[in-house]
């Protein structure tokens, strides 16, 4: 959750909150501040059966942007179900703005001598393709993004795309969605993380995020038994509902204050249309 940018009164308990001293909840357009002692907890562990118990798979990405048609990946974890992890860097061919560097510090010196993105990606484009055919879950932090933006990659490159239908996707950001309906603020990965005290002390390095997302997905499974319950198949038909739900919300407050509209059907890929993705 994100701390409170202006001093006020808790919303649960009334007393004074100093500026960055408490919290916001809420949704966009009616954050409240909380303090610290009212601050929202999970739930404890619990021993059920459930999605979570099986072993998962995770991927990040870093890349040049926030647009997954037109920016492109610069760096990759892929973190196997099996104990193996791989990463790499990708030089993209284009400029790296000077914004998405100084967030995780690729620049174009760095990445001067790395593979080239055709290289790279059919290395993660396989492996992801190894998943589908094992049947192994994937979890990937808001794949909506990370997720079009592999097709789009692929699609770019001339690269064979996964088969997309069959893979299971468990995406923390829209199942965290699903169970708190928005009502706990902003919902990065690294509020997320720190509300289920999954530890991430490099933020915006590929291994580390998906690593992160990796035990958020765990910690949901293991402290919400009605949300691990059934096989990944059944959580996939939620996260479609989940997503579809949350994009709903944002384009009410959106459409009040002039914001661009997030599609309900864009989850786990969105933007089928491709014709706008160049190679430069």
């Amino acid at each position: 959750m994100r701390a409170n940018k202006y001093a006020g009164r808790c919303a649960e308990c009334d007393v004074t909150v100093e500026i960055a001293a408490g919290q916001l909840i809420g949704l966009p357009g009616d954050w409240r501040t909380i303090c610290v002692a009212c601050s929202p907890a999970p739930p404890p562990r619990g021993e059920h059966p459930g999605w979570h118990l099986t072993p998962l798979a995770s991927l990040d990405f870093e890349t040049t942007g926030v647009d997954p048609l037109t920016d492109r990946v610069l760096s990759y974890a892929l973190l196997d179900d099996r104990g193996h992890d791989f990463s790499g860097l990708i030089n993209p061919g284009v400029p790296i703005p000077p914004e998405s560097a100084a967030v995780h510090g690729l620049t174009a010196e760095a990445l001067a001598g790395a593979p080239a993105p055709v290289d790279a990606l059919a290395e993660v484009i396989a492996w992801v393709q190894d998943l589908i055919e094992r049947g192994v879950g994937l979890v990937v932090f808001n794949a909506a993004y990370d997720l079009t933006m592999l097709r789009a990659e692929a699609a770019r490159w001339g690269l064979a795309q996964p088969d997309w239908e069959r893979l299971f996707v468990v995406d923390p950001y829209v199942i965290d969605w699903g169970i708190e309906r928005g009502g706990l603020g902003p919902r990065r990965l690294t509020d997320v993380a720190a509300y289920y005290g999954v530890a991430l002390d490099n933020a915006h390095d590929a291994t580390a995020d998906a690593r992160a997302a990796r035990e958020i997905a765990y910690e949901i499974g293991r402290r919400h038994p009605t949300v691990a319950a059934g096989d990944l198949e059944s959580l996939m038909l939620r996260q479609v509902i989940w997503f579809a739900g949350r994009a709903e919300d944002w384009n009410h407050y959106a459409r009040r204050v002039g914001r661009a509209l997030d599609d309900p059907a864009g989850w786990p890929l969105s933007a089928p249309d491709l014709s706008n993705v160049r190679i430069a």
